[in-house]
């Protein structure tokens, strides 16, 4: 079968958040363990698995997301790579629907090839920020929130974009919290800078210790910042060395995630499940 890698929230190869895809021609996911393998195998921050499904249902494929050490309910870089993927091959066209973990969702490509995503709001709730999380990142946090279970990360604001650029966190210590990740934001410190806030991602408790650009955390970052910034479409920009954009608009319980993608890798993958 084929297996390719898809740098994800980026026009250009090398940047943005690179993610394996596998398309399934069976009706059916292969066993839990093969995926885990292939998806460790990868090493990348997620790889994606899609089967078809039959016609005349609530979705199209089948899809989910595994990193190099566990199933995550929610991805929006993968699925963008995975729809990518469905489209620059002709195998799908116009709007897909993915039966997920986190409910039916659906992606729509533009006639720019940038591929907007319909996911979940998740929802914010104001928590005190925990003792560990401030040693490990070693900042100043204005407020912290939960995002709740599909998200499943714990939503920091810093004081400004040169203190999220500048984290070094102690990984381990962040493992230790629980949950998926942090996510460490600021509002953009240059308004020309073409993008409204800047985040970083870290989930070493998933195995990966930073996400270059994390979509479904903007699912979060969405009904965090647009309230604060007056608008309910912003851009954010995600990374720390390598980057990458996320285009949001905020739709009550829906965010829409929209990006472009370029296929790096396109190979044989051999030990078949």
């Amino acid at each position: 079968m084929r297996i390719r890698i898809v740098d994800a929230f980026t026009e250009r190869p090398f940047a943005g958040n690179p993610a394996g895809v596998v398309l399934l021609d069976s009706d059916t996911f292969p066993d839990d363990a093969w995926l885990q393998q292939v998806a460790t195998e990868v090493n990348l921050s997620e790889t994606a698995f899609a089967h078809p499904l039959p016609e005349g249902g609530d979705a199209d494929w089948a899809l989910r997301w595994l990193t190099p050490t566990a199933e995550v309910n929610m991805c929006g870089h993968a699925t963008l790579a995975t729809a990518h993927v469905l489209h620059t091959t002709k195998t799908a066209t116009g709007t897909i629907r993915f039966r997920t973990r986190s409910g039916v969702l659906t992606t729509t490509a533009g006639d720019d090839g940038a591929i907007s995503m319909d996911f979940p709001t998740a929802p914010l709730t104001p928590i005190e920020v925990p003792p560990v999380v401030a040693e490990a990142l070693g900042a100043e946090i204005r407020c912290a929130y939960d995002t709740g279970p599909n998200v499943g990360d714990l939503l920091v604001e810093l004081t400004d974009e040169k203190s999220v650029r500048a984290l070094s966190p102690d990984f381990k210590a962040l493992a230790g919290r629980g949950g998926r990740g942090v996510i460490a934001t600021a509002r953009a410190e240059d308004p020309d800078g073409g993008y409204d806030f800047a985040s970083r991602g870290f989930f070493p408790y998933v195995g990966i210790d930073e996400d270059p650009v994390t979509g479904s955390a903007h699912t979060a970052l969405a009904p965090f910042w647009a309230p604060r910034i007056g608008r309910d479409a912003l851009v954010g920009l995600q990374g720390g060395a390598r980057t990458g954009v996320v285009r949001v608009e905020l739709r009550g319980d829906r965010t829409l995630l929209t990006g472009s993608a370029v296929t790096v890798i396109d190979g044989e993958l051999l030990a078949g499940g």
